[in-house]
């Protein structure tokens, strides 16, 4: 259900309606007095806080009521909480009448940090927060108020809950960035370096390879592609390890090191080192590495296919230098 400007308004009202009726039903009572008009921090100073203590008063009346045998009592606090259930169940229309904002978003902040339907739901709760914010005296529409709160939900789940070793927002963003434009010329079919990429972004190449690094990083208990956890494919001390399918192609790449950093591009040597095991890693599927890039199983391996054709045809040329 979506609410256009008039009844995003008019449900705004009902809100505030609402908890001023349960702001009144509390009128004299001690309890609620000390919390209503305690003096608010700085953080306290805005709606949100205004939101917050009226429910810790309608609460802390409600407890007093059920360990109290007065009956004008409990009449009170049934009286603050109805009307204080009522403002939730608004706010909780308000928030459900833009869910195609977090759907949007989502898709565009989808990465390989997080899963699209997972920042589905971190938008969900950046538009409840929205909605126990939204003041209808701004003049603005919720859905354009609730855009922000929903990017940040997202961006602040993404830090954290997206990943193993957090990144500050800033590294995040950038991270995501250099994503999307790596996947845009892929494809366009653009033939590009890092280095391009990272100078139109503004970003430095150190930086940039830094934080290309770290975007591979999952958990150990974390399934992959085959419903397998990344841990159970790690052998036990003194188990026998089965040789990789391409061991002699992998042995021939561990001898091209000097020719891959001056034939190839940063991806490259990235895809051939994740795929074939190189510097002391375990290999990886081509699925798991498009994963992590953000690209297709068979774009993958047409970079790959590149990257060896061209290490093939400029072997003899480093190894003469």
């Amino acid at each position: 259900m979506r609410f256009d400007a008039e009844q995003e308004q008019k449900v705004g009202r009902a809100i505030r309606m609402a908890e001023m009726e349960a702001r009144d039903a509390l009128f004299g009572i001690e309890a609620a007095d000390e919390i209503l008009r305690a003096r608010p921090t700085r953080e306290e100073r805005t709606r949100a806080g205004a939101v917050d203590r009226l429910e810790q008063a309608v609460l802390a009346i409600r407890n007093k009521s059920r360990r109290s045998s007065d009956p004008e009592l409990s009449a009170i606090a049934a009286l603050a909480s109805r009307h204080w259930e009522e403002a939730e169940t608004l706010r909780w229309q308000l928030a459900m009448s833009a869910m195609r904002i977090a759907r949007g978003e989502a898709r565009k902040l989808s990465c390989s940090l997080m899963a699209e339907e997972d920042l589905v739901q971190e938008g969900y709760i950046g538009l409840l927060r929205a909605a126990r914010r939204f003041d209808t005296d701004r003049g603005i529409r919720f859905t354009t108020y609730a855009r922000w709160w929903v990017r940040a939900q997202m961006t602040r789940a993404l830090e954290t809950a997206g990943r193993m070793v957090r990144l500050p927002g800033g590294a995040v963003e950038q991270l995501r960035n250099l994503q999307r434009a790596m996947a845009r010329m892929d494809q366009a079919g653009v033939s590009y370096k890092l280095e391009d990429v990272a100078a139109d972004l503004g970003i430095d190449i150190q930086r940039a390879n830094l934080l290309l690094s770290h975007r591979g990083i999952v958990s150990i208990d974390q399934p992959d592609d085959d419903g397998l956890k990344v841990g159970d494919r790690i052998p036990s001390q003194g188990a026998d390890s089965n040789p990789h399918d391409n061991a002699s192609l992998a042995e021939e790449l561990g001898h091209m090191e000097s020719a891959m950093s001056r034939v190839l591009d940063a991806r490259e040597r990235y895809i051939l080192g994740e795929h074939f095991g190189l510097y002391g890693k375990d290999p990886r599927t081509m699925a798991a590495i498009g994963k992590s890039m953000g690209l297709s199983r068979e774009r993958v391996r047409q970079i790959e296919g590149a990257a060896l054709k061209r290490l093939r045809n400029n072997i003899g040329l480093v190894s003469a230098t």
